[in-house]
């Protein structure tokens, strides 16, 4: 295998402290519109701000400058209407207006706003100036010049901020992974890179003659037509015996033409990102680890490249998965609930308490809930638990059904089960395929993110274009949830 270069964006670095550093060169404070019109009792910095047009809408920005530093004011709207997410975004717009400074801090955590279940608002404001300082140059040859920068902040503790940073990296690490071009991240080179990154794990990787002789069919058959054949990669946090345990399944389709259905050439250049389940799954795996979380976690991350060449598999044809369950082919875009169903069939041989599969899966995910909301599908209170979880924590996620008129149209007169329903509940209908690989008994959620995971507009908040990192946070926060709840 040749040598690869795999890019990786700049980010901040965090530090929780009790007071502003005397040697910063930025503060990042906060303006509500409500103090904004008040002419008495305000203090120095406000009355500043508002001398230079600050009126506390939200998102906008003033800078004015004091003895000992600039202050960076960011609109927070009204204070009926904040909330802790605001509080992460606010942060992540701060984290822009840094400049060339090395030093800086923030006084956002002290202000007033109620926390959720899963994290501080110090915590927040960490995140949102990890997130939102994400700059990615990808493999240019004069890549613009970045500034390695400390924030402070004021509020925070060190173990809160601590938490805060593997966080936020974990979701860095997923949108590097997204970001990489298909030139250099394919499944072999992906396969050497968690490989690589995961050195205190255990790894296992499984090559075409291990998938041949094991049976998995679904895997073998999407990368049948690349020259870049496939693997299969799990990955395992173990925190002790007698611990909850749980398998995260991530869709690896490291570039999707479609195969022999192929897809129209306007856009595909985004298929890219059709791997974002299996980084998000990865990097959480790396964050459980590196937060010592008590539950046993193994990311399985099927990977291959669907393409149409001589050898790729065709529409009308019958698979067999791993484990002996049959497929009929539909359509052969509809290949990445093909790997997730030998992922989640070899996961469910391994005595898992919990199964979550996420997947950049179906457009229809995006017709359905747009293009900032996951949609959850399964096991009834594990999908609701799931759903919660993502909006407490600013990763926005829709509890959907499995409708028994969508199950009904995956019958096939010559397998187990098709790859595709109808037109109508295209999403429902995916999980309603995925559903028959996962044991009756076992708690199981199956996360769309096709429109959360990659970012084709604007950047806003600490959302930047291109990979996003849903659902990295989404999956931390379940897991700590889930560790609290032993056995």
């Amino acid at each position: 295998m040749a040598k690869v270069t795999f890019p990786q964006g700049h980010i901040v670095s965090v530090a929780a402290g009790k007071k502003i550093p005397k040697d910063v060169e930025v503060v990042v404070t906060g303006l509500f519109a409500d103090d904004a019109t008040k002419t008495k009792k305000r203090d120095e910095i406000t009355s500043a701000l508002v001398a230079v047009g600050h009126a506390g809408k939200w998102g906008r920005t003033r800078t004015v400058a004091t003895k000992e530093h600039l202050v960076v004011g960011v609109g927070l709207g009204k204070r009926a209407e904040f909330t802790q997410d605001k509080l992460r975004q606010a942060a992540a717009i701060g984290a822009k207006h840094l400049g060339d400074a090395t030093r800086a801090a923030t006084t956002l955590a002290t202000i007033p706003v109620e926390a959720s279940a899963e994290v501080s608002n110090a915590a927040a404001v960490a995140e949102g100036f990890i997130l939102g300082s994400y700059s990615f140059d990808g493999l240019k040859t004069a890549p613009d010049t970045h500034t390695d920068c400390e924030v402070t902040i004021v509020g925070g503790t060190k173990k809160d901020i601590a938490a805060a940073s593997v966080r936020a990296r974990a979701v860095v690490l997923t949108r590097d992974l997204v970001n990489t071009p298909s030139s250099h991240l394919y499944p072999e080179t992906y396969a050497a890179r968690v490989k690589k990154l995961a050195k205190n794990l255990s790894v296992e990787i499984l090559e075409p003659e291990e998938l041949e002789k094991r049976g998995f069919g679904g895997i073998l058959a999407v990368g049948g037509g690349s020259s870049r054949s496939p693997r299969m990669v799990s990955v395992s946090y173990k925190a002790g015996k007698g611990l909850p345990s749980i398998g995260l399944i991530g869709k690896g389709i490291t570039f999707d033409t479609g195969g022999i259905s192929i897809k129209p050439s306007a856009g595909m250049d985004d298929m890219i990102s059709d791997m974002g389940g299996s980084a998000a799954v990865f990097a959480t795996v790396l964050a459980a680890a590196e937060l010592e979380l008590t539950i046993n976690v193994t990311a399985y991350l099927p990977l291959a490249e669907n393409m149409p060449g001589g050898a790729a598999y065709r529409p009308g044809d019958v698979i067999t998965h791993f484990g002996g369950l049959t497929s009929e082919i539909r359509n052969t875009d509809a290949e990445g609930r093909l790997v997730l169903a030998d992922g989640l069939a070899y996961a469910s041989t391994k005595g898992h308490d919990y199964l979550i599969d996420v997947a950049t899966l179906t457009g229809a995910q995006i017709v359905a809930l747009g293009n900032r909301t996951a949609g959850v599908m399964g096991t009834e209170d594990f999908r609701d638990l799931i759903a919660e979880t993502g909006r407490a924590v600013g990763e926005d996620a829709w509890a959907m059904p499995i409708t028994e008129e969508v199950r009904s149209t995956m019958d096939s007169d010559v397998a187990d089960v098709r790859n595709m329903g109808e037109r109508p509940g295209g999403m429902l209908s995916a999980a309603a395929y995925l559903e028959h690989f996962v044991p009756k008994d076992t708690p199981w959620a199956h996360i769309d993110i096709a429109g959360p995971s990659y970012n084709t507009g604007a950047s806003w908040g600490y959302t930047p274009k291109r990979g996003t990192g849903v659902p990295v946070r989404t999956l931390v926060a379940t897991l700590e949830r889930l560790a609290k709840n032993k056995k």
